[in-house]
């Protein structure tokens, strides 16, 4: 039936009968409207508490990261950033000009204080310093044209963990927490393992003005071994667990109540779920502390009954361990010593030893373990050093203008290299890539879009990258 030509001959009957399937649509985008409200509230509250996991972006390649940070700063000329002009011209000047900021002079070109040579299939070249992940080369992926913005190590620190060398802002592990969730409610969704509490502190670990249950869970610290470390206040051991659960209950009861007669509170809601993730964390973490019951096999792959690669080595089989069950931001710290601007030859040496094997063995037990793909690993320090000389002629300063990280796993390209830095590795000259843009990288293998990922404090919406950020697709499978 068609309905008449002149709308003011239609019975009221006849307008309802016409116009009843509008009244279903308006009641149904009624429905779906609260619906979208409900799933938007629920989102808001997960992200607020730290709890569930929150859908990317867009496809994901990655689920966790583990980041091995080399506090201090390595030579990339001594280990993955291989230039044959520095070994020809060795005790030369620099033939083009210093940076005019710099902080502490340097003399002539030093060459590399390690032999090079290729390995793997894909013939990546380096250093004697790392015959252990010299046979993994075919895995990881080069990233020689790092650049960022500070000479110093707090400030740039700073920067590496939070995108920011002079501002407090959430840590890199607190946006990817806030951005996925965990994927272990028993869990907390970042932990950081032996950080150190200097040159950024925890700032390094911290959650900014992100919902605090973001911010990163320390394992001990840097002055600590980490055999001799735990999650503090993990255990109670005054109550037993049915009167703490009691007790738990009844604060959580009046809690409840004040939000009820005072509204949201995101602090009061952050405290609740701290007290229920501490509660849980009694029975699943302190198992996973543990690494008792893993096989000697294991023990020897990482290097832990070797006292030089013990420390490291537990470190990286946490990581693991950690990773296996869900936590999403996983930190290992070498804390504080690969700042060698003297005796770089013992120090450099010294410390390869002791992370060399741990990171073999942690890539290889990844990928035994079916966990490469998805775990994302990244190696790095806040900057790289120079290639002309200090303190004699054997030590290295700063230099934030051409330095190398490695990424592995996670959806990146092994076995490759991108960008370079000149002839002797000073400067990033070809396919740049700044701080922000590995930041920006990042997010993007975690299935992020770092335009997105935001967060409005102080009137203005923030994100990891800041205003900046280029996502390097050509070293993504």
């Amino acid at each position: 039936m068609n309905p008449p030509t002149q709308p003011a001959l239609w019975m009221r009957r006849q307008m309802l009968r016409w116009t009843s399937i509008g009244f279903g649509s308006l009641a149904l985008s009624a429905l779906l409207q609260e619906g979208a409200k409900a799933k938007k509230a629920d989102t808001a509250a997960a992200r607020l508490t730290g709890t569930g996991e929150r859908e990317p972006h867009i496809p994901a390649r990655a689920k966790r990261v583990i980041f091995l940070f080399m506090h201090g700063a390595p030579s990339q000329v001594d280990t993955f950033d291989y230039k044959p002009l520095l070994v020809r011209d060795h005790g030369k000047p620099l033939p083009f000009a210093k940076p005019r900021i710099t902080f502490a002079p340097t003399s002539k070109l030093l060459r590399p204080l390690w032999e090079f040579r290729r390995y793997g299939e894909s013939g990546q070249w380096i250093s004697d310093l790392f015959p252990h992940l010299g046979q993994l080369a075919d895995e990881m992926c080069f990233i020689k044209s790092l650049n960022s913005d500070n000479v110093v190590h707090g400030n740039a620190s700073l920067q590496l963990h939070t995108g920011s060398d002079v501002f407090v802002r959430p840590s890199m592990g607190a946006w990817i927490t806030y951005g996925l969730g965990t994927e272990n409610k028993d869990l907390p969704g970042f932990i950081t393992i032996s950080p150190t509490y200097m040159q950024g502190g925890t700032t390094n670990f911290g959650a900014g003005f992100l919902p605090p249950a973001h911010q990163g869970t320390p394992i001990g610290n840097d002055q600590v071994p980490v055999k001799n470390s735990s999650i503090r206040y993990l255990e109670n051991h005054f109550l037993p667990r049915a009167l703490q659960r009691a007790q738990l209950d009844f604060v959580r009861e009046m809690n409840q109540r004040r939000l009820e007669s005072l509204g949201p509170d995101a602090r009061l809601e952050g405290r609740i779920q701290s007290f229920e993730l501490a509660f849980r964390m009694q029975t699943e973490a302190g198992n996973l502390i543990d690494i008792s019951g893993e096989s000697k096999a294991t023990h020897e792959l990482y290097g832990i009954n070797d006292p030089v690669t013990a420390d490291f080595g537990q470190q990286c089989l946490l990581a693991r361990r950690f990773c296996e069950k869900g936590v999403r931001f996983v930190q290992c710290s070498h804390s504080y010593k690969w700042d060698q601007h003297s005796n770089l030859r013992d120090g450099h040496g010294r410390n390869a030893l002791e992370i060399d094997k741990p990171i073999a063995g942690l890539l290889r037990d990844l990928k035994s373990r079916g966990l490469l793909e998805d775990t994302l690993v990244l190696w790095g320090a806040e900057f790289g050093r120079t290639p002309t000389g200090q303190g004699g002629t054997d030590g290295r300063d700063h230099n934030p203008w051409g330095y190398t990280m490695w990424m592995a796993g996670g959806g990146v390209k092994g076995g490759t290299s991108y960008g370079e830095t000149d002839d002797y590795g000073f400067y990033a000259v070809k396919d740049k890539v700044h701080i922000h843009d590995l930041h920006a990288t990042l997010l993007h293998l975690l299935g992020l879009d770092h335009e997105k990922l935001t967060y409005r404090h102080a009137g203005r919406d923030f994100r990891l990258t800041d205003v900046y950020g280029q996502v390097v697709t050509d070293i993504m499978v």
